[in-house]
């Protein structure tokens, strides 16, 4: 039986992935350089991702200027991202069911709490997993670990909700079922693993959700 859901944060709850490449692109584009999305893309959701997403300025540019630069405009595409499709539908309805609520993030609390509680999803989560709780990020299912046990649950009594091949593979390593969702930055990633793959979590209702996964 289901008793539980876990769902991932950045590009599931609020597509801040997308959000974060497009801040990279504006800084670019203000000071006139070529972005390369390909490579910004092939960072998403990866927690260790050894990356210089300044490759394409001089080497004398100044990281920390283009930085706080791409800081600003990204907080300003934040605030302005809605809930993606179906999130609170499925909250509300596993509330209703009695079913527990998690998230199990690769980001920090600092970043995933503030979110939740400018969206008004805070309370209803009855336990949050960030990055600093355990000792290593998705891929490694550490987080979900974290989660199982901390409502003392096995893995075949939760379905994960997630976006990309590194937060799926995570899920799966636990023994979770796990429904990925993929946002436009993450729609090329592998999800051989993943139970099931869905365009938007507003298609399939929880009780449809429990149905599949509960035989």
């Amino acid at each position: 039986m289901i008793r539980a859901l876990v769902f991932d944060f950045d590009g599931l709850i609020l597509d801040t992935e997308s959000a974060l490449i497009r801040a990279y692109a504006d800084v670019h584009a203000a000071h006139g350089i070529p972005f390369d999305e390909a490579s910004h893309l092939r960072s998403v959701g990866h927690a260790d991702y050894a990356f210089d997403p300044w490759h394409a300025f001089e080497k004398r540019v100044d990281r920390v200027a283009l930085e706080t630069e791409r800081r600003k405009l990204n907080r300003q595409r934040d605030l302005a991202l809605p809930i993606l499709p179906g999130v609170v539908d499925l909250i509300t309805a596993a509330r209703a069911r009695g079913l527990k609520i998690a998230l199990a993030s690769n980001s920090r609390h600092e970043h995933c709490d503030a979110h939740l509680t400018r969206l008004g999803l805070f309370p209803h989560f009855d336990f949050l997993a960030c990055r600093e709780d355990v000792p290593s990020p998705k891929p490694e299912p550490d987080l979900y670990k974290h989660v199982l046990q901390h409502f003392g649950l096995r893995g075949h009594e939760a379905i994960a909700f997630e976006d990309s091949h590194t937060g799926s593979l995570a899920a799966h390593r636990a023994h979770i079922r796990v429904v990925v969702c993929p946002n436009p930055s993450t729609a090329h990633h592998d999800f051989a693993h993943a139970d099931l793959r869905v365009k938007s979590l507003a298609d399939h209702a929880l009780e449809a959700l429990l149905r599949r996964f509960e035989k």
